[in-house]
Formats: structure tokens, sequence, C-alpha cells
């Protein structure tokens, strides 16, 4: 009885561990995410600086939004509004173009009779580990002599397809029994139609982790953005963040609200499909 009572104790002492623990960590994760937010209702700018360093950095006594209604706008130097709906705009094609192509690719991989197929899988591998920075000059020169230049298509165009989703995807394909393509050929379905009806609606959850990591990835690409906009037409918002930086005078208060506008699209898409996220990253632990 004495024992059983020790082994209790012990154990609710190492939950109690677990719990603080875990407690810490969300709050070193979510204290600069609230400094950001609370510091965005700052109207004043020296305010913000002093403020930081210390607690007053996450509490706002007078919350105002003349921030966020200074920069939401679609004209102007600095034309917050436009590079947010140009950042959506490209989340939302490159997303879903990408999911086409890209399970499009996996499907033809996983059950196409095509010839060479592990070098494909090796060269596949091997594109993702080229990494992007080295590849951007040449890709600019081709962008540049089509005339895709400062348009969508220079942003949207070299994302959709990725070697690593179509790898991902192709993981998740093979793992489908064939017994299942085999009864569809047997019914007489096409492959496409076996494509359409069957896999994609067995692959939500791998469909999910796909969207969310591409669409996070096209959120927050600044390199290249950089390079190939020159107007306020298509540039996106992780660009027109930037150029609050790099002068003498740096407006906290505005990039702070510019800042808060650029990570709300995001979460809320992460939460759209954190279901189906989770649920794919449960399953792939479970069958590791």
């Amino acid at each position: 009885m004495i024992a059983q009572s020790s082994a209790d104790t012990s154990s609710d002492r190492m939950k109690f561990i677990q719990i603080v623990c875990v407690a810490l960590v969300a709050l070193v994760i979510v204290s600069p995410l609230v400094a950001l937010f609370v510091g965005s209702l700052k109207p004043d700018r020296f305010q913000i600086l002093s403020d930081m360093g210390s607690f007053r950095a996450f509490w706002v006594s007078a919350p105002s939004l003349a921030n966020y209604s200074e920069i939401a706008t679609f004209s102007g130097a600095v034309p917050m509004a436009r590079y947010l709906l140009n950042s959506i705009i490209i989340l939302a094609i490159t997303v879903s173009v990408g999911l086409v192509f890209n399970t499009m690719a996996a499907f033809v991989l996983a059950r196409g009779r095509l010839p060479g197929r592990a070098i494909i899988l090796t060269a596949l591998i091997g594109l993702y580990i080229v990494p992007q920075e080295s590849i951007v000059l040449p890709l600019l020169t081709i962008v540049t002599r089509l005339g895709l230049a400062d348009s969508f298509a220079a942003l949207i165009l070299p994302s959709i397809a990725s070697p690593l989703y179509i790898f991902l995807l192709y993981q998740f394909f093979v793992q489908i029994p064939e017994d299942i393509y085999s009864a569809a050929v047997v019914d007489g379905a096409r492959p496409f139609s076996i494509y359409w009806r069957v896999y994609l609606p067995m692959s939500a959850p791998a469909l999910a982790t796909v969207a969310i990591l591409q669409g996070i990835e096209s959120w927050n690409q600044y390199l290249w953005p950089l390079m190939v906009t020159q107007t306020n037409w298509a540039r996106p918002i992780s660009v027109g963040i930037a150029s609050y930086f790099g002068h003498d005078t740096i407006y906290w208060n505005t990039a702070f609200a510019a800042s808060v506008m650029m990570m709300v699209p995001v979460l809320v898409f992460y939460l759209l499909f954190q279901r189906w996220f989770v649920a794919s990253m449960i399953g792939s632990a479970v069958k590791g």
C-alpha cells in the first residue's frame, strides 16, 4: 500500500514537471507574438521602444487601431493593403494549382508504368537538396527573357511544382493498397478517374499537409519576390514590410501593425487545415 502511494506521488510529480515544462515552452513561443500584437496597438513608436525589455511590452493602457487604419491603404508610398491582397492571391493560386500538379506527378510515379522510376525519385531528392539561392539568378534570367518580371506569374510559376511535395505525396500514394487500384481498373475506371475519385478523397491528410507546407513557404518568401518585383503591382507583403527598415527612422508602430496583418491570414490558413495536418502527422508516427 505504501509502495503504491509512493508510486502515485512520483507519477503526480512527473506530470506536474511535464506541465510546467510545456507551459514554459509555450510561454517562450507565444510571448513574442503577444508583444507584437500589443505593440501594434500603441500609436507612439517611442513608447514601443521604451517599453521593450520590460513587462510593459505586454500591456497597453490605451489601445488604438490608428496604426492599422494608417497602413490599410491601396495607395501611397507603402500600400500595405495592396501587398496583403497580392500575397493572398499568390498563396491561393500557388496552393490550389500546386496541389493539382504535385498530386498528378506523385500519382503517375506511384501507379504509372514509368521506365526508370527509381532514377526519377533519386533525381527528385537531389533537386530538393539544391538550395534555392543557387538557382535564383538563372531563374531571374529566364523570367526576364520571357517578359514575366514584375508579375504574378513570376511569383507563382516557380513555386507550383516542388520535388519535396511530389515525393511526400508519392510516399502516401504507394501506401494505399494496390488492390484498390486494380479493382477500379477491373470496374472500367480510367487512370484519371481513379486519381480523381479514389486516390484524392483518400489522401485528405496528405493534401492538407502539403497545402500547409507549400502555403507557408509561399507566404514567407522574401529573396525571390525582392529580386523579381520592381513596383507595387505584384509585390507581396513580406517585401512590403522590409520597406519600413533600412532607413534612419523606423516607424515601429506601423511595422508592428503590418507584421500582425501578415501573420493573421497564414494563421487562419493553418487553422483551416490543421485537423487533417495533425491526422497526417499522427498517422505517419504510427506507421513509423
